[in-house]
């Protein structure tokens, strides 16, 4: 199955989970997972949030930024990976100058 991020309207969803700016992002989702390419513009978060039933993993194309996870502080960068397990709590911020684009997938469980 191929998922055409280009074809699938952007989303915008401001001061997502408390965070800062707007949260863009185009999704697709079904009844096993969530599967969004997201963009926070310089500046933008998504507010710090706890993962009860599920867990995150988040894949940053492009941009800088830093992921609050539990008590720690972590650097976001192209390449990078992003993993919040069930139970534990993450937040994403973008502190460069450029736009950070990331693919994420939430599963159902």
């Amino acid at each position: 199955m191929i998922l055409d991020f280009t074809n699938i309207a952007e989303t915008s969803l401001p001061q997502f989970r408390g965070g800062m700016k707007d949260y863009r992002l185009r999704a697709f989702a079904d009844e096993d997972a969530k599967i969004m390419l997201g963009r926070l513009e310089p500046g933008a978060s998504i507010g710090v949030h706890r993962h009860e039933d599920n867990c995150e993993i988040l894949y940053v194309l492009s941009g800088t930024g830093l992921a609050r996870y539990d008590d720690a502080c972590e650097r976001l960068a192209p390449g990078t990976a992003h993993y919040c397990p069930k139970g534990h709590s993450h937040g994403i911020e973008n502190d460069g100058t450029i736009d950070l684009l990331f693919f994420a997938v939430v599963p159902r469980l």
